[in-house]
Order: C-alpha cells, then sequence, then structure tokens
C-alpha cells in the first residue's frame, strides 16, 4: 500500500455517502416581523427571573468593589 491508497479509500467512501444522501426540501423564508413579536411576547415569569438576575448581579459586583476598596 502507498500513501496515497488511504486517501483514495476515505476519498471514495465519502463520494459514496454523499450519493445516498438525500436532497432537504427547500425552506419557506423566515417572517423576521413574526420572530422578532415572538421574542418579546415573554411571559411574565421570565421578565421577573430576568429583573432578578440582573439585580442579584449589581449587588455581587457592588459588594465586589466595595470590599476592593476597603484593602
Amino acid at each position: 500500500m502507498t500513501a496515497a491508497d488511504p486517501e483514495r479509500l476515505l476519498t471514495d467512501a465519502l463520494r459514496a455517502q454523499a450519493a445516498r444522501t438525500p436532497v432537504a426540501e427547500p425552506v419557506e423564508p423566515v417572517d423576521l416581523g413574526t420572530t422578532a413579536r415572538a421574542e418579546h411576547d415573554l411571559p411574565p415569569r421570565v421578565w421577573w427571573v430576568l429583573a432578578l438576575a440582573l439585580l442579584l448581579g449589581l449587588a455581587a459586583g457592588s459588594l465586589v468593589g466595595f470590599l476592593t476598596l476597603l484593602r
């Protein structure tokens, strides 16, 4: 076996696999307006969780900053 034989075997295997792969159906275009509206229609609970995470992050950052100033 020469050095090109494994490469040739791999190339042939990939070509055979590609020939058997079905072609995907065309996808409908995405309406960006609908997608943008769906992102803004989050349930109220999600907004509360995000606000709580933001407040906890600010509190932790403030505490670390205050402790840094004391040193």
